[in-house]
């Protein structure tokens, strides 16, 4: 379960250094793929990184009502 949420991190922090990478290129096209403009990739970068986090919360939550991961919060003084 750890490296599940580990690698669900890495596709989060990944995908919104695409967004970031695309919004500083502007949209401006590629010589390579033939001068076609980059549309909407950055909005796609940004929609995987929400459906990234989205499965990470879903995942965790049933993990925890399947018993397959425990609350270790700080014991409440009173």
């Amino acid at each position: 379960m750890k490296y599940l949420v580990i690698v669900a991190f890495i596709a989060i922090i990944g995908s919104l250094g695409a967004a970031l990478l695309y919004m500083m290129r502007g949209g401006t096209a590629d010589e390579a793929e033939g001068g076609a403009p980059r549309k909407n990739h950055m909005a796609r970068a940004l929609a995987f990184r929400v459906g990234f986090s989205i499965l990470l919360f879903v995942v965790v939550l049933i993990s925890y009502l399947m018993g397959w991961i425990q609350p270790t919060g700080l014991p409440l003084r009173g």
